[in-house]
């Protein structure tokens, strides 16, 4: 649920910050006062689309914070994401969104503090909060949301996982299928240049590291007289034969024998005479090394042909199969391989197909059962959904969770010989479908008329699928948008039910419903300091009761008694549960 809110610079809002209950709460105040812009803070929140028109005026940057509980309900899919994105802390029950918006640069989202991209946000948010605004598609009004409800309401998850296992290894062997009768088509030219390709690449017989050697050696060979010519300058000042001017060993040599001889007069040399030692040592083994190296350099223009001709024809290969040896290796075992699944294509296909069959049988069997509990359970939904339309004064409404089975020749094969389209969710188009008014027929949901029905349906919807909706927090806008005092009270009722399931916060003009409220937040404008700002104050006791009268038309004595009377009845009610 959400437990706090903070905003700061976004739209007239200069600074505030919310302490959230469980159960229903309302906001109420005049149009334009603010109450929408704090639900447009939520949605940008998680996820939602910014510009810089929603700073407040005269500000640089607008900050946004929501700390929300992580929901029982879908902590598991969380902790997926957190894990995937490095979120994860041990222990941790709260998750904290920000979002700073700047009018210059770019702008900055976290998650507990870390800097995350803003579909994390959204991903995260679809976990934790259901807006449902003015204008938008509401989520219940997404068609392809209806067969994940209804799975739900029926309790599937069983049905459905057990079928999308079968359906994920029906994917893997439809793809290699489709794959191979894809190769078996082109399959000659295919093994002409899997067989040219492999016959070059173990022709030029690479072995890994080859090419650095041979650069190493094309260095030694293309620079020999050179190298011989520092080779035999270094040898003359280790080795010199000159009588006049000794070689460094030979002088090394003489500065040891004096060290040790001092050595015998004061033994406080004797180190300096041992590591003279040593250097000699250290000298003679340069020496001999150096001639071992004078050994292998030498003008080879034959051999240097053949180094280059070699790494050319590696580099030739680097170009066509891969960056390195290894790569191009790689590239020869990947092509044995597709040469050999092209030359038993057909005996594979067999196979494969032999599989396939049998596994669309046990998926047509378990799509059927998922299909069989979804029609048992669809009347059901139906029921309880006009029940419920009913009490909110729709008599006569019609619901109907349409399920229907699209044809398809390249679709599942049923046990009756009728093929029909299939997905991970089985074979079943599953659609809400409305008939507000005795004798207008049922229509898609999306295609409903008036504002009211729209809002009447959903709160219908979201009470009877209570139970199968695991978002946590649901926020309505002006929910009772069309909706008459009259029936105030039962929506507020209904919304109050909808709050011991779930969070809902709720804007709304009508005193009926706000006196259902758990919490009441009543939002106004101010002007200080020649700038409009919003206010929101948490509206207990006689406040609670002011405010209400104002709602019913001005705060007189007879719209106080009403206020009064209204949040007796609501409390009346509530005790009944």
């Amino acid at each position: 649920m959400l437990k706090e809110l903070t905003i700061q610079n976004f739209a007239i809002i200069q600074d505030l910050r919310l302490e959230f209950k469980a159960g229903l709460t309302t906001f109420t105040g005049e149009t334009g006062a603010g109450k929408s812009i704090m639900l447009d803070a939520l949605e940008v929140l998680t996820g939602g689309r910014t510009d810089s028109t929603m700073i407040r005026s005269g500000a640089d940057t607008a900050y946004l914070e929501a700390v929300f509980q992580i929901p029982e309900s879908n902590r598991a899919e969380i902790q997926l994401i957190l894990d995937e994105e490095g979120l994860n802390e041990e222990g941790q029950d709260d998750l904290i969104f920000s979002r700073e918006m700047r009018k210059e640069g770019r702008n900055v989202a976290r998650v507990n503090g870390h800097s995350v991209a803003i579909s994390i946000l959204r991903d995260l948010g679809s976990y934790l909060v259901d807006i449902h605004g003015q204008s938008e598609h509401l989520s219940l009004l997404k068609v392809k949301e209806h067969i994940h409800l209804l799975d739900r309401y029926c309790s599937n998850e069983e049905l459905l996982a057990d079928y999308k296992h079968s359906y994920r290894e029906w994917t893997h062997i439809a793809r290699e299928l489709q794959e191979l009768r894809k190769a078996e088509t082109d399959a000659a030219r295919q093994q002409d240049l899997l067989h040219y390709q492999i016959q070059e690449i173990e022709a030029a017989a690479l072995k890994e590291g080859e090419d650095e050697e041979l650069q190493a050696e094309l260095n030694r060979l293309a620079n020999a007289e050179k190298l011989a010519t520092l080779c035999q300058k270094a040898t003359t000042l280790l080795e010199s034969s000159d009588a006049e001017a000794a070689g460094a060993i030979e002088q090394m040599g003489e500065v040891g024998q004096a060290l040790a001889r001092i050595a015998e007069i004061d033994q406080s040399v004797a180190e300096l005479a041992s590591q003279s030692e040593t250097v000699l040592a250290l000298i003679d083994d340069i020496s001999r090394g150096l001639q071992d190296y004078i050994d292998t350099v030498e003008y080879n223009p034959k051999r240097l042909e053949q180094v280059e001709n070699r790494i050319s024809l590696i580099n030739s290969l680097k170009r066509k199969y891969g960056a390195s040896i290894t790569d191009i290796m790689k590239f020869a075992e990947n092509a044995k391989q597709q040469l050999d699944r092209i030359t038993h294509a057909e005996e594979r296909i067999a196979e494969l197909e032999a599989d396939e069959k049998e596994l669309l049988a046990v998926l047509a069997q378990k799509a059927l059962l998922l299909s069989h509990n979804r029609q048992t359970f669809a009347q059901q939904l139906g029921d309880k959904i006009e029940q419920e339309l009913a009490d909110l004064r729709m008599a006569g409404a019609q619901f109907k969770a349409d399920i229907q089975h699209i044809p398809d020749k390249n679709g599942l094969p049923l046990p009756d010989g009728e093929k029909v389209h299939f997905d991970d969710s089985g074979i079943d188009k599953v659609e809400f479908l409305i008939a507000p008014n005795p004798g207008e027929g049922l229509k898609p949901l999306v295609k409903i008329a008036s504002g009211g029905e729209t809002s009447r349906l959903m709160l219908a919807l979201k009470n009877v699928l209570a139970k199968a909706d695991t978002i946590p927090t649901l926020i309505f806008d002006e929910i009772d948008q069309g909706i008459g005092g009259r029936i105030g009270a039962i929506v507020g009722e209904k919304l109050w039910q909808l709050g011991r399931a779930h969070q809902v916060l709720c804007v709304t003009h009508l005193p009926q419903l706000a006196a259902y409220g758990v919490q009441h937040y009543h939002v106004r404008k101010l002007v200080l300091d020649g700038r409009t700002i919003t206010q929101v104050d948490d509206m207990l006791g006689d406040a609670r009761v002011h405010e209400l009268a104002a709602m019913f038309g001005g705060d007189s004595e007879a719209n106080r008694t009403a206020a009064s009377q209204a949040l007796a009845s609501a409390a009346e009610r509530i005790a009944q549960f």
